[in-house]
């Protein structure tokens, strides 16, 4: 989605105006946020990659959501409990805006050109969460791994303009992302390839059915 202003020039040169917001950087592999009942944080990825993730009762991994830079995050979005721990944690070495939901409703103490922008260009940061959700929700009511797979991958195409892209994740993320076996999703995916479906270098994927 396009924005209307700079977002990376926009926090380097006005960041430091607002005191209600923080800038971290974290690497590959460390925590971002846990979400926590009734707090109401809110996070912007400024640059890097992240994963909103979850572990069942069994144990199994569940990668809830994929995070690309200029997208929202946190509890506000989610029913938060005790019993339901879910975590952000970085895939690559990250830039993240940390600030509670109070922020669109409280102003600074000082005259804040940050606060004031960021207010108006939140709602396109929103909606382009709202595509992703029912991007996702699409994606979770497919029945079978084969339909999950090739609906996952129309989606990555429509969102680089290409039939031929590189998967954000690797394979065993990829399957936790989908909620499905690994090994029966690999099997897929050799079955996806022979029948001409799709086209497989590594991680990089081109779609020959459209």
């Amino acid at each position: 989605m396009n924005f209307n202003f700079d977002i990376y020039n926009f926090i380097n040169n006005l960041e430091n105006n607002c005191s209600k917001v923080q800038k971290k950087f974290f690497s590959h592999g460390e925590i971002i946020t846990t979400y926590i009942e009734k707090r109401n944080q809110l996070c912007l990825l400024v640059s890097g990659n992240a994963e909103l993730i979850k572990y069942d009762l069994n144990g199994n991994k569940v990668i809830l959501e994929h995070f690309n830079p200029n997208e929202v995050f946190g509890e506000i979005f989610y029913n938060v409990s005790i019993n339901n721990e879910l975590f952000v944690q970085a895939k690559t070495e990250c830039c993240v805006l940390f600030l509670m939901f109070d922020f669109f409703n409280e102003k600074c103490d000082s005259n804040c050109n940050f606060h004031d922008t960021l207010i108006k260009n939140f709602p396109a940061l929103f909606l382009n969460k709202i595509i992703n959700l029912n991007n996702r929700i699409e994606l979770l009511t497919k029945r079978s791994i084969r339909d999950k797979i090739l609906t996952y991958f129309n989606n990555i195409s429509i969102l680089d303009m290409s039939k031929s892209f590189s998967l954000p994740f690797s394979l065993t993320d990829l399957a936790d992302y989908l909620g499905v076996d690994r090994s029966a999703m690999m099997r897929e995916l050799r079955s996806l390839k022979e029948e001409g479906f799709i086209e497989k270098s590594g991680n990089r994927i081109t779609l020959l059915y459209k």
